[in-house]
């Protein structure tokens, strides 16, 4: 049986690397991360590596993931 092509959709969530020289792009459905010295370079990256895990190990879409943000007051833990 041939599988059918699909697009699938991940979240990537950005962020510093420890030692501000790379970017850390990470993606919380999968737990895979990968680095880059800027953004576009840890997104090509991660990019690379979901796509050799998905080949790998198809995934089945479950639709888009929410995207949204919480703000919490710096003096909550007073």
């Amino acid at each position: 049986m041939k599988m059918q092509k699909h697009t699938l959709h991940f979240t990537v969530v950005p962020y510093p690397g420890t030692d501000n020289d790379v970017l850390v792009a990470n993606s919380p459905e999968t737990g895979m991360s990968a680095l880059g010295k800027t953004f576009e370079d840890a997104l090509a990256n991660l990019k690379k590596v979901k796509e050799l895990y998905i080949s790998e190990f198809p995934q089945e879409t479950k639709g888009r993931a929410i995207h949204t943000a919480t703000e919490v007051s710096s003096l909550a833990h007073k």
